[in-house]
């Protein structure tokens, strides 16, 4: 973070300050003329009387105050949200944690057969040149850990001789060395196609409790959730959803909004 920035973000501070000072001496001023009107009623009707008048304008400053502090006030949220990593603090991306050595053990099995998925996905792979171009859910491995992620990613190509998908990782987190765009070869059992977006019948159908894969609001990372909002009714709906080790600083589970298209199974794997 710059001096700049902080410079930048201090100054819109003290404009906000400056502002809510405002607003209160004309919420005061405009208390005085409401007391008047109240008591006196009759004032207004007296000749040269500029009672309304005065209110009028002190309603109309209320209004210009109040709007400039929406736009102060979002323009700290921008300069705040393009300094603070997205998800929990202190994390660009979390990791699934691994689900024990009896799941490594039947990784290599595994990895020759696609996940357990729905029907329109399953589709999706038996035809994998269908995916070129589109972002997928990928779970790879990286350097810095040997956990495995699942993170969005866009196919660049399917060698049909080995069965491999090429794909990129477009946005690669802060954590990551080199933060440059990553390349990987998986099998077709790493890769979920997402539900699309214009078509609503690819939508996982989702029960309340039921556990999922759901990309993390405000990053390109895929973690284990359950769904919490039974009265969703259309497959155009956004989930609500509770993120596996989100607790907030109380101990709460924070009820997160997630695009339809951005939730997919759990794959067998990972199924408590």
């Amino acid at each position: 973070m710059s001096a700049t920035e902080i410079n930048s973000i201090l100054d819109h501070s003290k404009e906000l300050d400056r502002l809510r000072k405002e607003q209160e001496d004309i919420l005061s001023e405009i208390n005085k003329l409401h007391k008047k009107l109240q008591t006196s009623p009759e004032v207004v009707e007296k000749p040269g009387d500029n009672s309304l008048s005065r209110l009028k304008g002190l309603y109309i400053q209320a209004k210009d105050l109040a709007e400039t502090e929406v736009r102060v006030s979002n323009i700290l949220l921008t300069q705040l949200d393009a300094l603070l990593p997205p998800g929990p603090p202190g994390q660009q991306r979390r990791r699934l944690a691994s689900e024990g050595n009896e799941q490594k053990k039947k990784q290599k099995k595994n990895d020759s057969e696609p996940s357990r998925v729905s029907p329109s996905t399953r589709n999706q792979l038996d035809n994998p040149a269908s995916l070129k171009g589109e972002q997928v859910a990928a779970r790879v491995t990286t350097e810095q850990s040997e956990k495995d992620e699942y993170i969005v990613v866009k196919v660049i190509n399917f060698d049909r001789e080995t069965k491999e998908f090429e794909v990129l990782d477009e946005e690669p987190g802060d954590d990551e060395e080199g933060s440059g765009q990553r390349k990987f070869k998986l099998p077709a059992s790493h890769i979920i196609p997402f539900p699309k977006p214009n078509d609503p019948s690819t939508a996982l159908d989702c029960q309340n409790g039921k556990a999922v894969l759901a990309v993390y609001p405000g990053t390109t990372a895929l973690y284990k959730a359950t769904v919490v909002n039974p009265s969703r009714k259309r497959k155009t709906d956004d989930y609500l959803l509770e993120f596996d080790d989100d607790e907030s600083e109380d101990g709460s589970m924070p009820k997160r909004t997630v695009p339809f298209h951005n939730v997919v199974a759990l794959p067998e794997g990972h199924r408590q």
